[in-house]
């Protein structure tokens, strides 16, 4: 999908957004009236909107990399990487953070995107059944988009039609959060209702993947009940949805496996062409001067604690999926804590493999431009948030027991150690909710989801106080729950202040 170049980056748009690139992408907005004349031509449309996703001023590096660093599972490694990444593990970013200047400006672009392709498919007289799964596509992208600015901004502009009109741009305030989650759940409720129980490619949203997406928001507006609900639709109906758990884990994170497991991929295929298609996560999570594997080495830059490695019970097959142990140096197998003798950027702990194991082809060195696909939601986590937000409901449940157990099977891979065991229903209900926040920590190590889980939970002083995985004294809960608002945009637009408390 990353292929098509979105063209409708129009000036308005830009005043508000603070484009930085403006003067590099086409002037003028791409109207629908005279170009847009099939449904064919929305789906291009969705297409651009969806490789504004692939690149590396979004999913490749400036979204995933500090939503990464944020958690308490990683940390920086080269502590020679600029200072903008730092900041951001550290929880000492201001609003001139290099991370979030570039990050906003693309995130709208996206927005832009879907908003030009709802537009247009209103101006075409052709039957719903044509129209409306594209149309749906539009609907849940601009609510994924938002559900990843709201939860890391908090108050932000909401744009729902292509903005046409600079002086009514420049009015353009924030929106409450509350608000934010009203309209996402407006999108994906669209969505859900229009779009197909499954697609060609898991790059493309099912009405599983809107379904998914909705328990989520719920889970994280503490709605369990409507969590619970849109997850067991999805697990009721995980054969016309065609999902099912991956049987080996290490499929999930192997180029060459299409997996029936992920509700939703954002597809890099080891092309790159400048900034499109430029997934940076093996270069970021690889190890220096490693001959393993054919990425050529990494960078050392995010990098899990060793208390990770620690704590992490071997027995568990999901450990040695998602962590490295050990690297080729001089045609050496080397253990971790020897990995700085060979680079001293490197640090003595084990290294992320899930992007560095398995990816395929490669555009350029270091492994960026791989051919992974990126997971953005799987259907063990549906599996999660249904256990999760039933325990809510009704505490002590065998079914929420059921649930945890079948993601558990999975990660014995078949040993006889029986671990992890088997949930037994009767656990009171603040030992189940830590233990499936625990079970959420290992089975999506890594993948972009722990810091929502610490924000949403308010973790935030226990995991990462003095007994926490990654300790962090500069923590402040009043004000590290949420990122600034880029400065540059406030500028621009002084209807945006003021900006996020500590700013």
């Amino acid at each position: 999908m990353k292929n098509f170049k979105y063209l409708g980056i129009f000036l308005a748009f830009a005043t508000v957004v603070g484009c930085s690139d403006l003067e590099e992408v086409p002037v003028g907005r791409l109207s629908p009236d005279g170009l847009v004349k099939s449904p064919a031509d929305v789906q291009t449309l969705v297409n651009g909107a969806i490789g504004n996703m692939a690149t590396e001023r979004y999913w490749g590096r400036k979204l995933s990399l500090p939503i990464m660093l944020r958690s308490d599972m990683v940390s920086i490694g080269d502590q020679g990487t600029p200072g903008r990444r730092r900041e951001v593990n550290n929880f000492s970013m201001g609003a001139d953070n290099g991370m979030v200047t570039t990050l906003w400006p693309r995130a709208y672009q996206v927005i832009a995107g879907t908003n030009e392709a709802i537009a247009a498919a209103a101006t075409l007289e052709v039957p719903a059944e044509q129209i409306d799964p594209i149309t749906g596509q539009a609907y849940f992208f601009r609510a994924y988009t938002y559900y990843h600015l709201v939860r890391l901004f908090g108050d932000i502009p909401y744009l729902d039609a292509p903005v046409v009109n600079v002086e009514e741009a420049s009015q353009i305030s924030k929106t409450p959060a509350n608000e934010m989650y009203a309209n996402i759940i407006n999108d994906l409720e669209e969505a859900k209702a229009s779009l197909p129980n499954t697609q060609p490619t898991t790059a493309l949203p099912s009405k599983a993947t809107a379904a998914g997406f909705l328990a989520s928001v719920y889970l994280t507006l503490g709605d369990y009940q409507k969590a619970y609900d849109e997850a067991k639709f999805v697990i009721d109906n995980e054969g016309d949805f065609g999902l099912m758990l991956e049987p080996d884990f290490q499929n999930l994170f192997n180029a060459d496996v299409n997996s029936s497991e992920p509700l939703l991929t954002l597809d890099f295929n080891g092309f790159s062409d400048g900034d499109t298609g430029r997934d940076y996560m093996p270069a970021l999570t690889g190890i220096r001067a490693n001959e393993r594997g054919n990425i050529g080495g990494g960078w050392s830059v995010a990098v899990p604690t060793v208390n990770v490695y620690n704590t992490w019970d071997g027995r568990d097959y999901r450990k040695a999926v998602s962590l490295d142990t050990t690297g080729i140096f001089d045609g050496v197998e080397e253990f971790f804590d020897k990995f700085p003798e060979f680079d001293s950027r490197n640090i003595q702990s084990a290294y992320i493999a899930k992007y560095t194991r398995l990816i395929g082809a490669t555009g350029t060195g270091n492994g960026r431009a791989s051919s992974l696909n990126y997971a953005l939601m799987r259907y063990a986590e549906v599996l999660l948030i249904a256990a999760e937000a039933l325990n809510e409901i009704s505490p002590g449940s065998a079914e929420a027991a059921a649930y945890v157990n079948r993601v558990r099977a999975r990660a014995r891979n078949g040993n006889d150690t029986g671990f992890p065991e088997d949930v037994t229903a009767g656990l009171s209900q603040d030992e189940f909710r830590d233990m499936v926040l625990e079970e959420r920590k290992w089975e999506l190590a890594f993948e972009f989801k722990r810091w929502y889980d610490i924000k949403r939970r308010q973790l935030g002083p226990e995991v990462f106080g003095s007994d926490g995985l990654e300790p962090q004294p500069s923590f402040d809960p009043a004000r590290d729950y949420l990122f600034p608002l880029p400065f540059d945009e406030l500028d621009r637009n002084p209807n945006l202040a003021p900006n996020n408390p500590g700013y």
